[in-house]
């Protein structure tokens, strides 16, 4: 990974962080992107000492607000003339509603529209830089969701995990779109399931789901193992082109039938680029 610029969101802990690590030893560039200044800091000082590179550096951005991610994509674009891997892995989980700032439901805001905007304002960079790659973290949940695009933010009825469920086969659904219109660019776009790691989601959600979180951490993957596959696609020449796939314990599996829905991918799509306020052109590819 010499040479290579990889940004990874989420990685002030968890998976992100592991991922991160593990890129970093192998000798990538890495642009870390957390919305915690003290985890940030610290998570870059323990990556420089491990991996005896100064090449990690440190974005802050809140991933719910568009401007936010906006404004990260400049600063990504103004500090790196190219970049090669974009590891996208933020997310939440919340027990209850709420919305943004940009009045969108926040977990499919941060699960979804972040990964979709953040790739699209980094997309040209990534296109230049080609051969790159673009990771999406997603998980087998998505098999419990559903893509309802007259209530993407669930206003009629909240279900916790649902609405995380259906953020992820968001994420799948993306994946593949995102790989059908980036054929032929040297650009591919691929998502996997980390299994069930003890990390920070969830604990958001006050003191006792926290609690709950922790007491079931015994029974999770780590981190490291949960980030087995992102850094496998990542970094591993045995992927080198390969693209719109999903992966579980870094080999290729099937997703549920509704990922495979085309009709259904580009009117998300076509949704997505409305709620994130991008061009037709922009957002066409």
């Amino acid at each position: 990974m010499n040479g290579r610029v990889c940004v990874v969101t989420g990685a002030s802990s968890g998976i992100g962080r592991a991922t991160a690590g593990t890129l970093a030893r192998l000798g990538a560039t890495l642009a870390l992107v957390g919305r915690d200044r003290g985890r940030g800091e610290e998570t870059v000082a323990a990556l420089r000492a491990e991996s005896g590179s100064g090449a990690v550096a440190l974005f802050l951005a809140d991933l719910s607000s568009q401007a936010e991610i906006r404004r990260l994509a400049a600063e990504l674009c103004d500090r790196y003339p190219a970049i090669h891997v974009l590891v996208n892995n933020a997310g939440v989980v919340n027990l209850r509603h709420s919305t943004t700032v940009d009045g969108i439901e926040t977990v499919f805001a941060v699960n979804h529209l972040g990964y979709f905007l953040l790739t699209h304002l980094l997309l040209a960079r990534l296109q230049a830089s080609a051969p790159a790659r673009i990771v999406n973290v997603a998980s087998d949940a998505h098999r419990f969701g559903t893509i309802d695009l007259a209530d993407l933010g669930h206003a009629r009825r909240y279900r916790p995990m649902r609405v995380y469920a259906s953020s992820k086969l968001a994420n799948i659904l993306f994946t593949y779109e995102l790989a059908r219109r980036l054929a032929s660019t040297g650009v591919t776009a691929n998502c996997l399931h980390p299994g069930a790691v003890a990390t920070r989601l969830g604990y958001n959600n006050g003191r006792v789901a926290a609690a709950i979180a922790k007491l079931l951490r015994p029974f999770f993957r780590t981190p490291e193992q949960g980030a087995a596959t992102a850094i496998y696609l990542a970094s591993s020449p045995v992927v080198d082109g390969v693209s719109g796939k999903y992966f579980v314990d870094c080999r290729e599996a099937r997703a549920s039938r509704a990922t495979y829905d085309t009709e259904l991918a580009c009117r998300l799509w076509d949704a997505s680029a409305r709620l994130t306020d991008l061009e037709a052109a922009a957002a066409g590819i």
